[in-house]
């Protein structure tokens, strides 16, 4: 089988085109990690840079990558048609059988969408979610991702969900669902978690009201002033957010919190290898891809009762959960693994066991070969039986009108569909989505 896979280029995502090799999102690195030991099929990587690099056709023995440079004209101003046309143009020479868009906030979703091949989407943050909680103002990047999630998810065959919570955010859009976590690095799995004396606590995240780092500041000050703990936040803060300089500001006061910034995956290994525990305290999260590493590395988490966290954690067995809105909840769930170090090393021998056995590579690559057959499988029957549509006013056309003056078939082109057209760029659709199977 041969798949095309779309993404992010993450040297497209930091601006920062200098590295000779492409580097993706941590789901979508771990699920190639999975698919390169897949020798039955053939994978496509394509992403667009709005500027030109280095020539890098192979990335393991069965996995190719095509970068596709594509004029800044082309991008989110034009609703994203210079990527579209870009991608259909290589997917004429490599004629895949099924293409996978990876995420729903850029220009993945919506090349799949008009790849005029079989296809699916992944929502990796629920961008309408998101764009709500953050109260995203009209035409900023959450809104138009948000509206870009709205427009593609009704036209993919189908929609991969890494929890319940994303197929149920999803269930009026999309023709079809599957639930299929994110997979995990399998690097991480090898970590030996090495904490020290003073206890370390690790919390991963953007700096955002979504990710709720005040409120556990908050939480953490009675405990700073009866042990001798010490915080790292990891994440990206944007200057220009007030939320991100209130931040900035209360850190100034408390040297027990230490702000770390972006870190690779590289690095974030080394953190987790160091920490006591990870907090997350996000107030909306789907399937946050540090709680998985944290687990895989066998080191204890607390994480919020929201979203689809607890369908990640099981409360009592594998971490702890509890409720980001109330400091008190966050207190007590990190006091009770600060106290109760045997609970704490039971909850990560089992968070790692559980890891294992969900979200290694291996298994999320399978399950997704599973989804790209069925797929595959159902344009192709599609296809050949040519379903009768009725014409306006109820009539059923005849053979003569289906299949021309000959009566013959016309055989179906995978690249027949036409490109975007003004429907995205009023962002509401106009037309009317495909009648769901």
């Amino acid at each position: 089988m041969k798949i095309a896979l779309l993404t992010t280029d993450s040297r497209e995502n930091f601006r920062d085109y200098s590295p000779a090799k492409p580097y993706f999102g941590t789901a979508p690195e771990a699920l190639l990690q999975g698919f390169a030991g897949i020798p039955d099929i053939e994978v496509h990587v394509i992403s667009c840079l709005q500027q030109p690099v280095a020539a890098f056709e192979k990335l393991s023995g069965n996995i190719n990558y095509h970068s596709l440079f594509v004029p800044k004209s082309g991008w989110m101003r034009s609703g994203y048609q210079g990527c579209v046309r870009a991608v259909r143009r290589k997917l004429r020479d490599i004629q895949p059988h099924v293409v996978h868009g990876q995420g729903t906030e850029r220009d993945c979703a919506l090349s799949a969408v008009f790849s005029g091949c079989p296809n699916v989407v992944t929502v990796h943050g629920n961008m309408r979610l998101i764009a709500r909680v953050n109260r995203a103002p009209m035409l900023s990047f959450q809104w138009i991702a948000a509206c870009l999630e709205r427009f593609t998810l009704p036209r993919t065959d189908g929609v991969v969900c890494i929890t319940d919570y994303t197929r149920e955010a999803v269930r009026s859009l999309a023709r079809r669902t599957w639930v299929v976590p994110n997979a995990v690095d399998e690097n991480f799995f090898d970590i030996a978690p090495e904490p020290p004396e003073r206890p370390r606590i690790l919390c991963v995240g953007n700096i955002s009201y979504r990710k709720n780092q005040l409120k556990l500041i908050e939480a953490l000050d009675p405990i700073a002033t009866q042990l001798p703990i010490e915080t790292i936040f990891l994440g990206v803060a944007a200057d220009a957010d007030p939320y991100a300089r209130t931040f900035d500001a209360q850190l100034r006061h408390r040297p027990w919190c230490k702000y770390g910034g972006f870190a690779d995956r590289q690095s974030l290994k080394t953190y987790l290898k160091g920490a006591s525990l990870l907090v997350l305290p996000s107030i909306e999260d789907n399937c946050p891809m540090v709680v998985l590493e944290a687990m895989a590395a066998g080191v204890p988490v607390v994480a919020p009762n929201v979203g689809g966290v607890p369908e990640l954690v099981d409360d009592g067995q594998t971490g702890l959960l509890c409720d980001p809105f109330e400091a008190a909840s966050i207190r007590a769930a990190i006091l009770r693994l600060l106290n109760q170090p045997d609970c704490a090393s039971g909850l990560a021998r089992r968070a790692k066991v559980t890891a294992l056995a969900r979200f290694h590579p291996k298994r999320i690559a399978e399950q997704h070969v599973k989804i790209y057959q069925q797929i595959a499988d159902l344009r192709a029957h599609r296809f050949r039986h040519f379903p009768q549509r009725p014409l306006p006013g109820g009539k059923i056309a005849d053979s003569k009108s289906k299949r021309g003056d000959s009566g013959r078939r016309a055989p179906y082109n995978r690249f027949s569909c036409s490109p975007i057209s003004g429907q995205l760029l009023g962002w509401s659709g106009g037309g009317q989505a495909s009648t769901r199977s």
